[in-house]
């Protein structure tokens, strides 16, 4: 067999560390994106080794299959094939409950995350290890690289903001792949939980060909612009894109001009980041805007560079129009953030920089304690 220069977390557990759930039950918490290094779905690999150890899954936002939406309720169901429970954490509960962990030995996390705060897979894991650390119960994590994995921008969390979008003690963009977060939180929230990491190879951004996480995020590129476009969630007065082939890479309105912005952009010199103007369908209207290019992903600033276009587009479409459009959630907003201070600094006209800069000092004091 050729050797391939990428292993996820799951092919060392099932290869090596295979007794650390022999006899003994377990659940998976696992989403399409969850695969071994051949790309066979890792709860098909734990099932054939295991069998009947393989006692029930478990779904988070967007569901075991991976087809619900953003934000969409999903509900438990019975696995098809396997007439096993698929709890699910985005339904009536979001934290693995006693019913749902009853019988249970150990939990398998495996899901492919993106080191952001608000992609809400990390704040199950949070929730995995809480609940597991109350009911004794054995956590494995199967780490995965991640296209933002080692990357570190943005607020570090205010308590007062603490969501389901937002519950990982951090910055926004946070750097750490699902097994470095997991002894993160072990520690800074002291969780007497028996946690194991399998750690994963590869070379590359992600080390295999892509899967999607969740609908929207469809390559690796979309992740790097994630961060930059997620605000806008919150915004509705300016289109991301969502619903064309370009999620969350798309910048644009109507209104806009996109030479324009595309300039204003490009004289705001962010490094390694580019913006080309477009005009583009979405919704059933034209908009006109720019296109992200992340074209060097290791120096590029995420959540600084969205800073810096929420302020372009401040002044180009006006305050008021950015913040109080009909729709537009800024309490979302803040949640997104983790902090209300990018917005209140923003609605000051507080420049970008200062605004990137009044979060470094607490970034450089947490990477030095996470080692980051």
């Amino acid at each position: 067999m050729k050797k391939t220069a990428y292993r996820p977390g799951v092919d060392l557990l099932v290869n090596e560390y295979a007794s650390l759930l022999e006899g003994k039950r377990f659940g998976l918490i696992a989403h399409p994106a969850s695969v071994d290094a051949s790309g066979c779905p890792s709860a098909t690999r734990l099932r054939a080794r295991f069998g009947d150890g393989l006692a029930s899954l478990f779904s988070p936002e967007h569901g075991f299959f991976g087809i619900a939406a953003a934000g969409e309720k999903v509900d438990s169901v019975r696995h098809p094939s396997w007439d096993i429970p698929v709890h699910s954490l985005y339904g009536k509960t979001r934290r693995p409950n006693r019913v749902m962990l009853d019988g249970l030995d150990a939990l398998v996390f495996d899901l492919q995350d993106l080191s952001i705060r608000c992609y809400t897979y990390v704040s199950t894991l949070r929730y995995v290890l809480e609940a597991a650390a109350e009911r004794g119960v054995t956590v494995i994590v199967c780490d995965r690289p991640n296209p933002l994995a080692g990357i570190v921008d943005g607020p570090l969390l205010d308590p007062r903001f603490e969501s389901f979008v937002g519950n990982v003690p951090g910055p926004l963009v946070y750097g750490l792949t699902s097994g470095q977060a997991a002894r993160h939180l072990q520690r800074v929230l002291k969780l007497n939980v028996d946690l194991t990491v399998m750690p994963a190879h590869a070379t590359g951004a992600t080390g295999h060909a892509w899967i999607s996480p969740s609908p929207a995020i469809r390559h690796p590129h979309t992740a790097w612009c994630y961060p930059i476009t997620v605000g806008f969630e919150a915004l509705p007065i300016i289109d991301y894109g969502r619903p064309t082939l370009m999620p969350f890479e798309l910048i644009g309105s109507p209104n806009l001009n996109e030479n324009e912005l595309a300039e204003r952009l490009a004289a705001e010199s962010l490094p390694g980041i580019a913006f080309h103007p477009v005009v583009y369908e979405s919704k059933g209207t034209i908009h006109h805007g720019v296109r992200i290019a992340v074209i060097d992903p290791k120096h590029y600033r995420p959540v600084a560079s969205a800073v810096a276009v929420l302020q372009v587009l401040q002044t180009m479409i006006g305050k008021n129009k950015l913040w109080k459009t009909k729709g537009s959630r800024p309490a979302f907003f803040d949640q997104l953030f983790g902090t209300d201070s990018v917005r209140k600094a923003l609605q000051s006209e507080v420049p970008w920089k200062k605004i990137a800069q009044s979060w470094q000092r607490d970034l450089n004091r947490w990477k030095l304690k996470v080692d980051c």
